[in-house]
Formats: structure tokens, C-alpha cells, sequence
């Protein structure tokens, strides 16, 4: 038998250096990719809450008008009527109609008053809101549009996104014939 030096095997011990942080590169992409994904997802969640919320105030202010049609529907009502945000709004000082009986309110106290507690309610769900209320006032049916207009936190995937979402505040319109 004869072993000579002339035989050599080379014997491969594992992963070197290099691939190993070559994997771990790779790996740390995807997970950074993965994490930006998870926050446009929450983002979006938090976004379609938010145009939930205005379509129901919106729907909740519609209601309120076909309850107080003597207002709304017989042309008494503004052409225009602004709720917003603000701390001094026109609705601050209307008195609540819970007196039972014919004479307790007016229908314009009980607009008022719908008004007010449909701008506080508004202000619990969409800070920074601004709301236009916009009705006919000459001719029958009395059509009114509701306008609500409010900022909210997006997340965008790209510089471009983001951009064009902070030239653009949401707004979501209902039209109504109370």
C-alpha cells in the first residue's frame, strides 16, 4: 500500500463567511419588505375606518333632516350651513328639545339642536373635520347636499404617494331630499 501525499481530498466543511451574510442580506430585504407591507395594511385599515365614519355621520345627518322636515323640507333652512371643527360654531348655544308637548321647541330649535349634537359627534370621530350642509332653497323638493371634508394619516408606499396624499384631504358628499 501506498499512500502518497500525491492524493489530496478537499473536504467541504459548511457555508462560508460570505454566503452566510450574503443569506442574511437577503433575508433582512424581505423582512424590511414584509414590515412596510404590515404598515400600509394598518394604514389602510385606519383609512377606510375613517370614510366608514363619515358615510355614517353623513347617513345620521340625513336621518335627522327627514325627522325635522318642517326645517328641512319646507325651505326654511340656510342655503348654506357650515359645521366644523372649531370650538365657536353657530349650534353652541341650542337648547335641548326634551320637553314633551306642542309648544316645547320650534323646528328650527330642533334643527339646531340635531345640528350641535351631530357636530359633537363628528368632532369625537373626525378631528379636523369641515362639514357644508348645501340645500335649494327656491322650488319644491328641497334638495340638500351634505359635504364633509376632514385630514387624515396615510401611509404611502412611495415618495409619489405621498405627494399626492398630502395635496388631497378625503371628502365624502351625500345627497339628500329631506
Amino acid at each position: 500500500m501506498n499512500t502518497s501525499a500525491c492524493t489530496t481530498e478537499r473536504h467541504s466543511g459548511g457555508f462560508s463567511l460570505v454566503e452566510v451574510m450574503v443569506a442574511l442580506v437577503v433575508c433582512s430585504i424581505g423582512m424590511l419588505g414584509l414590515a412596510k407591507m404590515e404598515s400600509l395594511a394598518l394604514s389602510s385599515t385606519s383609512v377606510a375606518s375613517s370614510r366608514s365614519l363619515a358615510a355614517i355621520q353623513a347617513s345620521s345627518l340625513a336621518s335627522a333632516m327627514h325627522a325635522d322636515r318642517g326645517y328641512w323640507a319646507a325651505g326654511v333652512a340656510p342655503a348654506s350651513t357650515t359645521v366644523n371643527d372649531l370650538p365657536a360654531n353657530n349650534f353652541s348655544a341650542a337648547a335641548p328639545c326634551l320637553t314633551p308637548g306642542t309648544a316645547s321647541c320650534k323646528v328650527a330649535g330642533m334643527a339646531a339642536y340635531d345640528l350641535q349634537q351631530w357636530a359633537i359627534a363628528l368632532k369625537n370621530l373626525l378631528p379636523g373635520y369641515n362639514a357644508t350642509i348645501s340645500c335649494t332653497v327656491v322650488g319644491f323638493p328641497v334638495n340638500c347636499t351634505i359635504q364633509i371634508q376632514w385630514v387624515e394619516n396615510a401611509v404611502a408606499a412611495n415618495a409619489q404617494q405621498t405627494n399626492i396624499a398630502n395635496l388631497q384631504a378625503p371628502t365624502y358628499t351625500l345627497y339628500v331630499e329631506p
